[in-house]
């Protein structure tokens, strides 16, 4: 048998690459189920949604974006997410390499330690049973009335991006260190010259990571701005949707809303994807 390049292989290899094709075929199919299904939804009646209709819609409704734009008052909430999403996107930036950096170069007494607590955090997930100590430091803070509560506990349990800007420091050469310091930089010019220029694709993979987190988080956000309706993001504006205006819930109209929420995400994806390819493939190999 011939492949593509004209180059004889084994059937064995033939088996083996087709198996491969087909376990790709389901992986995307699973993965863009939901997502074909969401937009969809969207288009059809909820009568259609809640009574069992066919996969297509039987008429398109794009009606069903307009009454969601208008409802969710998209452009309010679509701004405070866009606030908050990018506020914790540069925190995140900032705090995960300066304790990647520290936690691959210096040593210092309980490193195990925090090492140990940043990988529990990142197999045991605490959910919302943080969020109430969380709330109630920012109250004792005087904090819990802006919209900054929500971006500092966004902003925290960023222990999976501490490990990969950590595995990636790791694998910048220490000479480049000693040479910064023999020129006579500080710790902190090692960070600032040497290693943080060179850490700009994993760093890129945080920033995606931390934004991508922090637009979709639904239960955080909604703890955090329940006494303050008007900083409400735009994840916790769409699931409201479903009773904005009848008693009965409207899914064809939160389906709505969500399709146009997934949007800024993708559109963020599609410029940054080298990068993000990049920054995951050079953590790879440098950890």
């Amino acid at each position: 048998m011939k492949n593509w390049n004209g180059k004889h292989i084994s059937k064995a290899a033939w088996l083996s690459l087709a198996g491969k094709w087909v376990f790709l075929g389901i992986m995307i199919l699973f993965t863009l189920y939901p997502v074909i299904y969401t937009v969809l939804g969207s288009l059809k009646t909820n009568a259609e949604l809640t009574q069992g209709g066919g996969f297509f819609p039987e008429k398109w409704h794009f009606e069903n974006y307009y009454q969601a734009f208008v409802q969710a008052d998209f452009t309010k909430y679509t701004f405070n997410s866009i606030v908050v999403s990018v506020s914790v996107t540069l925190l995140a930036v900032v705090t995960c390499s300066l304790a990647g950096f520290i936690l691959a170069r210096r040593e210092f007494a309980g490193k195990k330690v925090l090492l140990a607590l940043y990988l529990s955090m990142m197999f045991v997930s605490l959910g919302s049973v943080t969020l109430y100590p969380i709330y109630e430091l920012l109250r004792a803070l005087k904090l819990n009335k802006s919209i900054f509560a929500l971006i500092v506990a966004l902003t925290g349990g960023q222990a999976t991006n501490v490990f990969l800007v950590m595995g990636f420091t790791k694998g910048i050469p220490k000479e480049l260190d000693e040479a910064a310091i023999i020129d006579g930089c500080s710790i902190y010019g090692v960070y600032t010259r040497v290693v943080l220029p060179l850490s700009k694709p994993i760093l890129a993979v945080v920033a995606l990571f931390s934004f991508r987190n922090a637009w979709n988080d639904y239960i955080t956000s909604l703890i955090m701005t329940i006494s303050m309706p008007k900083l409400q993001t735009l994840t916790v504006a769409v699931v409201q949707l479903k009773y904005s205006v009848n008693a009965a819930a409207e899914w064809h109209i939160m389906l709505a809303g969500a399709s146009i929420a997934i949007i800024p995400i993708l559109i963020v994806y599609l410029f940054a994807n080298k990068q993000f390819i990049a920054g995951l493939t050079a953590g790879a190999v440098k950890g």
